[in-house]
C-alpha cells in the first residue's frame, strides 16, 4: 500500500508534488481529482478532504492533510532530511530559494488562480476577457523579475532545488513555452534540463505530453 495519497490533475499544481515524490523516489498513490473548474461532483469529492477544494493536496501516512505546494516543499525536506530541493538551514543559498519560493507562490500563482476562473472574482461577464488579459499581462510581468534574478544553470547557480520544478512546471501553463523561448530564455533553459532528468521525465511527459 502506497506511504501517501496525492489528489491532483494531470498538468495542474499538482504536478509539482508529483514531481517531488518521485524525485526523492517515495511510494505514493494518485488519486485523480478531475476538472475542478467544471465537475461538481469532482469539487464535492475532494471537498471532503480539502475544504478549498484545490490542488495538490497531500495525505499523509498517518492521515493528516496537507496543501499548499510551498508547505508541502518545506516538509517534505524536513520529513526526508535531504537538502537537494531545500537548500539546508547553513547552506549560502537558502535566503533567495526562500524569498523566491515565497514570491512564486504568493505572487505569480495567484495570477494563474484569478484567470482560470475569473467569474470566481468578476460578475459581469462582459469584464471576463478583459480581466483575463489583464492578469496574464501582469504575471508576465512578474515572471521578467524572476528572469533576471536567475543565476544559471539553475535558479540559484549550480545547485537544483524546488525552484527550478516551479518553473518547468509553470513554463507549461499561460506563461507558455513559445513566450519563454522568447522573452525568458533562462527560465526556458533551466525547464529544458528539469525536463531532461531522468528520475523525472516520465513525470513530465505525462503531465505535459504535448510540450
Amino acid at each position: 500500500m502506497a506511504d501517501f495519497s496525492l489528489y491532483g490533475t494531470r498538468g495542474w499544481g499538482s504536478a509539482l508534488i508529483e514531481a517531488q515524490l518521485d524525485f526523492y523516489g517515495l511510494d505514493y498513490r494518485f488519486e485523480t481529482a478531475g476538472d475542478l473548474f467544471k465537475d461538481a461532483a469532482a469539487r464535492a469529492k475532494l471537498e471532503s478532504v480539502n475544504p478549498l477544494a484545490q490542488v495538490p493536496t497531500l495525505v499523509l501516512p498517518d492521515g493528516e492533510v496537507m496543501t499548499e505546494s510551498a508547505a508541502i516543499t518545506l516538509w517534505r525536506a524536513a520529513h526526508t532530511g535531504r537538502d537537494e530541493l531545500v537548500p539546508g538551514p547553513r547552506a549560502p543559498e537558502l535566503a533567495a530559494f526562500l524569498r523566491w519560493l515565497v514570491y512564486i507562490v504568493t505572487n505569480i500563482y495567484p495570477t494563474f488562480t484569478y484567470a482560470d476562473d475569473p467569474s470566481r472574482f468578476v460578475d459581469i461577464e462582459a469584464a471576463r476577457a478583459p480581466f483575463r488579459k489583464a492578469v496574464d499581462a501582469y504575471s508576465k510581468r512578474l515572471w521578467m523579475i524572476v528572469e533576471g534574478e536567475a543565476k544559471g544553470p539553475w535558479f540559484l547557480g549550480n545547485r537544483f532545488s524546488a525552484i527550478d520544478l516551479y518553473v518547468t512546471v509553470k513554463r507549461n501553463w499561460r506563461a507558455n513555452p513559445d513566450w519563454c523561448v522568447a522573452k525568458a530564455p533562462k527560465l526556458n533553459a533551466i525547464a529544458l534540463e528539469a525536463r531532461a532528468m531522468d528520475s523525472l521525465r516520465a513525470r513530465w511527459k505525462r503531465n505535459f505530453p504535448d510540450t
